[in-house]
């Protein structure tokens, strides 16, 4: 599977509409070039070794309907705005 954290520049996929990293050795912090990804649905982390908080601009995806981040290392609250 993959290794290491997910690059920045993940947020130049601008019509990506589903990210899907389940199972795989992340690490690290979700970026908050995350939140760029304005055509994204599904974001699912699931099952990895992602620590920090989630960004507030996950809560800006206005088209996301499926987010899953468990079984991660992952402290706070979902972001709504």
């Amino acid at each position: 599977g993959l290794r290491g954290s997910i690059p920045t520049e993940v947020g130049m996929l601008s019509q990506l509409t589903l990210l899907n990293l389940n199972y795989n050795g992340i690490t690290g912090s979700i970026p908050t070039e995350v939140g760029m990804l304005s055509q994204l649905t599904a974001l699912s982390l699931h099952g990895n070794d992602i620590t920090g908080s989630i960004p507030t601009e996950v809560g800006m995806l206005s088209q996301l309907d499926y987010l899953d981040l468990s079984l991660n290392d992952i402290t706070g609250s979902i972001p709504t705005e």
